[in-house]
């Protein structure tokens, strides 16, 4: 491990280690369908992909919901619950900025879960993507426009 990468002990029973695949789950306060507004899933998925180019991680699949986002990587340095604070406080600080509200966009917290390396992680991402499908909110994956894997 690099100085940059090391494990951290989050909240009993979780636990932040670099070079671990995780999915995470994290909803809007009061599961308001922010981002049903695609301009505003957008600021969001900037955000995401801030933290990706900052080194921080690599994604892999992730879809942004109309209240909540499902999303799949690999942490390369930190801790996974600063990479998720990032996230949710910046998108959370760009979207209160641009609807020029107050208040948390986010619930606090996250649902996390590691991945084996024996797991398939393709298909653990066709279950993210498939999101919109199960919800009724397209008939075809590529018609949601708030989504990527890499293995497209």
């Amino acid at each position: 491990m690099n100085g940059k990468c090391r494990a951290f002990s989050l909240r009993t029973g979780r636990f932040s280690q670099c070079g671990q695949i995780y999915t995470v789950t994290t909803v809007t306060e009061g599961r308001i369908a922010h981002f049903e507004d695609l301009g505003l899933g957008r600021l969001l998925v900037k955000e995401m992909r801030a933290v990706e180019q900052a080194g921080r991680l690599s994604s892999l699949a992730w879809v942004v919901m109309p209240d909540h986002l499902h999303w799949l990587f690999e942490l390369r340095s930190g801790s996974l619950g600063d990479v998720v604070g990032r996230v949710k406080a910046r998108s959370g600080y760009a979207i209160n900025t641009r609807l020029a509200l107050q208040g948390p966009l986010w619930q606090k917290g996250y649902y996390d879960r590691a991945l084996r390396k024996e797991e398939d992680l393709r298909q653990a991402a066709r279950y993210i993507i498939a999101n919109p499908l199960r919800a009724g909110l397209v008939q075809r994956v590529a018609d949601y426009p708030l989504w990527d894997a890499v293995w497209l």
